[in-house]
């Protein structure tokens, strides 16, 4: 795999499941890959094909979600000239395109119901009949399908074909949130860093504060590692410099005095908070045994914060922190940040 492709992590839940999928791989059965977005469901898929029998064909990508209805199953099984409008000249599907490798079909909980059906009857014979013919075609494809619906549930509600989920549910790959991957998010954040700091051709790689670190660690990531690499990237390449740690970390690049104003709400809808969803906690509060300690480390955590906000301007520091000159200049000794953050 290219260096876009790498697998960075070592929590239990992480190599669990790329252990699973490197078990799974040379089966050559369906596999189906649960898990939030941003979690590397694709490179879960291309794990699969790459360390399977298959390496050397092709792997074919289809998302789902991105074709209209109308479309969908003409783009997986093809169709003849005339079979539709606009259907100018016979065109091979994405089944006859993967034949003798793998096709990923992502989001494969948005497939229409007929869509499911004729699915279920290339996977069981082996067979695809393209749009506007009757004549079949055999495939020797090998499914990969990944989603983050809950399938079971969606079959019972009769959403889902139960047969078709039976069909492709050899194995079943669910993918940690990075959330609960103990460890990962700083060795992500290190990685990525580097890579970043390479590209920018910088001397050496400064690494993070302390306070920066601590706001990338309590951060939720709904995004999982695909909003972490874009918020560390875009961390460093504002940063600018390669002489002192990263300290100023923004994670949503569209929050801004000037964005555009909400639309107005609907009379009578229900009002949303004006400061947005609140921050996780970097502090696990029922286990504070030191309430001082515990304060002092937020405050110097606010402080490295602003400072690096305003480019250690120690004058627009204290006006945004509602501070004098001196209040500031004194919250900085005592947390021993003077000497590193002078004017």
């Amino acid at each position: 795999m290219d260096r876009n492709t790498q697998f960075v992590g070592q929590s239990s839940a992480f190599l669990d499941s790329v252990e699973r999928a490197s078990r799974a791989a040379p089966m050559g059965r369906p596999v189906l890959v649960i898990g939030e977005r941003g979690t590397g469901k694709e490179l879960i898929a291309e794990r699969l094909h790459q360390l399977s029998k298959r390496w050397a064909e092709p792997l074919i990508t289809l998302n789902c979600a991105a074709l209209p209805e109308t479309l969908i199953e003409a783009e997986l099984f093809g169709h003849e000239q005339g079979a539709f409008t606009g259907a100018t000249k016979a065109r091979a599907g994405r089944f006859e395109e993967a034949d003798k490798g793998t096709l990923f079909l992502d989001e494969l909980a948005t497939l229409t119901m007929g869509a499911q059906e004729r699915l279920l009857r290339a996977v069981e014979y082996g067979e695809v009949t393209r749009i506007g013919s009757s004549r079949p075609i055999t495939v020797d494809v090998r499914i990969v399908g990944a989603t983050n619906e809950d399938l079971p549930r969606l079959a019972e509600e009769g959403r889902f074909r139960a047969d078709l989920l039976d069909r492709l549910s050899f194995e079943v790959i669910t993918l940690p949130p990075l959330r609960v991957r103990e460890g990962d998010i700083g060795v992500l954040c290190d990685y990525f860093g580097r890579r970043m700091a390479a590209e920018l051709h910088w001397d050496s790689w400064p690494g993070y504060t302390q306070a920066a670190m601590d706001a990338l660690e309590a951060y939720q990531w709904p995004g999982n590692v695909r909003e972490l690499r874009n918020v560390i990237e875009r961390a460093v390449y504002r940063w600018g410099t390669w002489e002192a740690p990263v300290a100023h970390i923004v994670f949503d690049p569209f929050d801004s005095p000037w964005k555009p104003a909400a639309a107005p709400r609907p009379e009578g809808a229900p009002a949303e908070s004006a400061a947005g969803p609140a921050a996780a906690p970097s502090t696990a509060y029922d286990q504070v045994t030191d309430l001082r300690r515990e304060v002092d480390r937020h405050e110097q955590a606010i402080l490295e914060n602003a400072l690096a906000r305003h480019r250690y301007n120690q004058r627009q520091t204290a006006k945004a922190l509602g501070l004098s000159y001196d209040q500031l200049r004194h919250a900085m000794k005592k947390h021993g940040l003077s000497e590193r953050t002078a004017d």
